[in-house]
């Protein structure tokens, strides 16, 4: 999977994971595919409700050594 940007979230709490990812999106063309790793476990519900509620497709999401990683691809 091609990703066009990565967000380095880790170790912020709510709502920082969400606020990051939006501000980022927005530097992203269409199409394109941002990378997130957060470690707020809260993350996972948070991410995956904004995604679907701003028309973004998250494509993947899995844990590895305690760190949430997401791929969202910009609507």
């Amino acid at each position: 999977m091609e990703v066009n940007k990565v967000l380095d979230a880790k170790g912020l709490a709510c709502p920082m994971p969400i606020v990051k990812t939006k501000k980022t999106m927005e530097e992203l063309n269409s199409g394109e595919v941002l990378e997130v790793h957060a470690t707020d476990k809260g993350a996972k519900s948070d991410l995956t409700a904004w995604a679907k509620s701003g028309g973004h497709e998250l494509l993947k999401d899995t844990e590895e050594d305690n760190v949430l990683k997401f791929w969202i691809k910009k609507a």
